[in-house]
């Protein structure tokens, strides 16, 4: 095994945390560099304690070059995690999303381009697709149209085609051409493109991973932007229904981030992969109600139900899940934790956990700016 030490940018978040356990259980020496921001870690900016003590922790901002360059010495590989995320915050704190995503991987490919390393894989979403792909009672395939602004306020949440006939969403593969939503989508694919083009030009092995929506332990409940199963596990868990935008059917595509922790390190080890774009997800489709109420039933919350506001949320999309069979094909790698067996996990680490809901301060803030309609 040629590559030895690997740094893991944000290998102090949710996702990171899970990554070096990974790594660690194969052999691999870990370095994490994460900035331990408050909006995730809380105020007192503490090494996590649910990360492993085998990892060797450097805190900083990965836009600083003299400590990034100092995390990288003696580095092999590099899977670069750092984002902020958060769709509907981006679309606000626009300047500082673009700082960290864009800027910090750009400090970050400046340095590998005068020290190349031998691979990087870097995060991106799902959200860089916009709208998945769709199909017309004819079989053909259409990329969706955006939904209209009048469609929205008059609560018509499908889409449809140009003679208004209702499409049936399909998975989505990486094939699909992007179709930016949000300032969030448009940082992870600059994030991607960034890091596929300039490895090649300096001879590194490089793959983007297209993360659906992860989910599992050491997520940051009181963060309400780190996803939609641990904001309304983080609302149940506070005696508080779900809340649900447009109607709750819209379908997403849920992952274990064990799940997604394991194709990180095989991205890693692949050649196969060299220079591709990968979707990392279950496959599967759920609709966001469905997600809520199995949410509820998991962490026994009688008496609960999901709660729909009926309302629209500037820069959401209607339907996306993944075609994984390229990952399957190039990686070898498979989703093995099912949503049922994810959710018990996940509540088992709950059980416990001091939970803070600030879903309603995040939601006021969209709305006060004209972001939910």
């Amino acid at each position: 095994m040629s590559i030895k030490h690997v740094l893991i940018t944000g290998g102090a978040g949710f996702i990171g945390a899970h990554v070096a356990n990974e790594l660690l259980a194969h052999g691999y020496a870990v370095r994490a560099l994460d900035a331990l921001v408050p909006q995730v870690h809380g105020n007192s900016r503490e090494r996590p304690p649910y990360l492993s003590n085998d990892v060797e922790l450097m805190v900083g901002d990965i836009r600083d070059t003299n400590l990034l360059s100092k995390a990288l010495n003696n580095i092999d590989a590099v899977i670069n995690l750092v984002a902020l995320v958060g769709v509907g915050q981006s679309m606000y704190q626009i300047a500082e999303y673009t700082s960290v995503n864009n800027g910090g991987t750009a400090t970050l490919m400046e340095l590998l381009s005068a020290q190349p390393v031998e691979a990087i894989v870097v995060a991106s979403s799902m959200s860089v697709y916009g709208e998945g792909l769709y199909r017309n009672s004819k079989g053909e395939t259409k990329f969706a149209l955006n939904r209209s602004l009048e469609d929205l306020k008059r609560s018509r949440w499908e889409m449809y085609d140009e003679d208004g006939e209702e499409l049936t969403p399909i998975p989505t593969p990486e094939t699909k051409t992007p179709a930016l939503a949000s300032l969030y989508a448009l940082s992870k694919y600059d994030q991607e493109v960034m890091t596929l083009v300039l490895a090649r030009a300096y001879g590194m092995r490089a793959v983007a991973l297209r993360f659906f929506n992860t989910y599992g332990p050491f997520q940051a409940l009181a963060n309400p932007y780190t996803g939609v199963l641990s904001n309304f596990a983080a609302r149940v868990l506070n005696g508080k229904a779900p809340l649900i935008y447009e109607d709750g059917l819209q379908k997403r595509d849920f992952v274990s981030v064990y799940d997604v922790a394991s194709a990180c390190r095989l991205a890693l080890e692949s050649k196969a992969a060299d220079g591709q774009a990968l979707n990392i997800s279950s496959g599967q489709s759920m609709t966001v109600g469905e997600i809520a109420s199995k949410t509820i039933r998991c962490l026994s919350a009688r008496g609960l139900e999901p709660e729909l506001t009926g309302k629209y949320r500037v820069g959401d999309i209607r339907h996306c899940f993944a075609d994984i069979s390229r990952a399957q094909q190039v990686l070898g790698w498979s989703p093995s934790v099912s949503l049922e067996q994810g959710l018990e996990d996940l509540a088992a680490w709950l059980d416990g956990q001091e939970t803070h809901d600030n879903s309603m301060e995040a939601r006021a803030e969209l709305a006060a700016r004209g972001l939910v309609l």
